[in-house]
């Protein structure tokens, strides 16, 4: 059994930061405290000067496999996740064909045995026709994260808007929800009266499209749902202020039934970004005006906002160096995510203590993740060591994401990802000399305690 031995390292855990000694042997945490002593063989690791937090756990992933892999594979991005000190992931229904039959939804989690560095899980696929399919996914609580409902802005038939299958889904699904909200009927009414004006559409005029008020509208729906029949709702990138005032931090979050989202890229970008970025920044919802972005950081840390996460989607850059309306909508930015929140905990916007609740303890809360998303003793050895004394800048030669851009090119990030184990088995080591992988172990299938 490997044993390693972090010596006298920062470790970040629930709302506070120690010193301690940290032994995980084989795949587990199995002693943390002062001058922990080991029998037998063991790896020692010296943490002067370096923080030890909980591997990020990303719910809201686009890996893109099966079927459209010449963007991004299962592999190439949780190697890219696993980079950034993301071990575990929840990756989205909108491959080729959709997730909307159990079958397909097994053979993804086969794929991933086979390939995935990270620790993963799927959502089930919802349309208007398979309610009944997607239900079935109740025998498996334990066993997959939730299922997922575009309730706009989607692509093929994955936009579900029938009023009688959302009540059925909202009403019988005993996992948990999570939805992308937009109301279509006002985005394109907002489009419309652009197009009326006579001229080229650019990529500006994404937030005016897709405005507060549909993503507002959409949000209350949802909720105004899940408070009908007492589903388990996750929404998820929230964008916009407006929206902040159907959300609440009153109850504590194992008791909230209804919680919510930010994305990384959301709380570093706004709209006055689209003149240096174009493109390369269209997502879904859109990034939006500068007082939406001071609005989430304010949620985010009052715990309105419960999560952070990235909406990971990579695509070509032949498509994003199109005409705004042929471009797609996404951003690659899983390898990147904790490395921005360390940005942003040097520019005091956010402690680091609350960088792992928003992204590691809230997480496995919030999805009820069995023995994952903690330092604790006994739980999964998902590990980060992180260097805040030794800059990284993101070069193209050093991106990861099969698609091979990201719109964060050049950016100094204050801090480095060193290392990252996942199930115990050091997988990224990151050293001033040399960059080492060890791809030998797989991810596993997260399990969820929802009995």
């Amino acid at each position: 059994m490997q044993k390693y031995l972090f010596k006298n390292i920062q470790v970040v855990n629930e709302g506070e930061t120690v010193f301690a000694d940290v032994l995980v042997a084989g795949e587990r945490l199995e002693n943390i405290g002062t001058s922990v002593n080991v029998k037998g063989a063991v790896t020692e690791i010296n943490g002067e000067g370096k923080f030890l937090l909980p591997g990020v756990i990303d719910n809201h992933v686009h890996f893109r496999e099966p079927g459209i892999t010449q963007k991004g594979s299962i592999y190439t991005e949780s190697k890219a996740a696993v980079a950034g000190g993301t071990t575990s992931f929840m990756d989205m229904p909108n491959t080729i064909p959709p997730t909307f039959t159990q079958q397909l939804l097994e053979e993804k989690f086969t794929l991933a045995s086979r390939s995935s560095l990270a620790n993963y899980s799927f959502y089930m696929g919802t349309s208007n026709d398979n309610a009944d399919e997607a239900l079935r996914t109740n025998d498996k609580r334990n066993e997959v994260c939730g299922i997922k409902i575009f309730m706009g802005s989607s692509t093929g038939n994955l936009l579900l808007d029938n009023p009688v299958t959302l009540n059925k889904l909202f009403r019988e699904s005993g996992l948990l929800i999570a939805t992308h909200c937009e109301d279509e009927r006002i985005m394109k009414e907002n489009y419309e009266r652009i197009k009326a004006e006579g001229r080229e559409l650019v990529p500006a005029d994404h937030p005016i499209i897709k405005d507060d008020i549909e993503c507002f509208e959409s949000s209350l729906f949802a909720i105004q749902l899940a408070k009908k029949y007492g589903s388990r709702l996750h929404i998820l990138h929230i964008t916009s202020e407006k929206e902040l005032q159907l959300f609440s931090n009153m109850l504590p979050l194992k008791e909230k039934l209804i919680t919510a989202e930010a994305c990384v890229h959301h709380l570093h970008f706004t709209s006055d970004d689209y003149a240096t970025l174009g493109n390369q920044i269209k997502c879904n919802p859109a990034i939006k005006a500068p007082h939406n972005r001071t609005a989430l950081w304010k949620a985010v840390n009052e715990g309105i906002i419960d999560s952070v996460s990235t909406d990971h989607a990579p695509h070509l850059l032949s498509e994003k160096n199109v005409p705004y309306e042929q471009a797609h909508g996404g951003v690659p930015f899983v390898q990147h995510s904790l490395s921005m929140m360390l940005h942003y905990v040097k520019e005091g916007h956010i402690s680091m203590e609350k960088v792992v609740e928003r992204m590691s303890h809230n997480i496995a809360t919030i999805y009820q993740i069995a023995n994952r998303g903690f330092i604790r003793e006994g739980y999964f050895a998902d590990l980060v060591v992180v260097d805040t004394n030794r800059p990284s800048t993101v070069h193209k030669d050093n991106i990861l994401s099969k698609c091979g851009w990201s719109p964060l090119e050049n950016f100094i990030f204050p801090a480095s990802i060193e290392k990252t184990f996942v199930n115990g088995n050091l997988v990224y080591n990151n050293t001033v000399a040399a960059t080492d992988w060890n791809e030998s172990i797989k991810g596993k299938r997260i399990l969820f305690d929802r009995n």
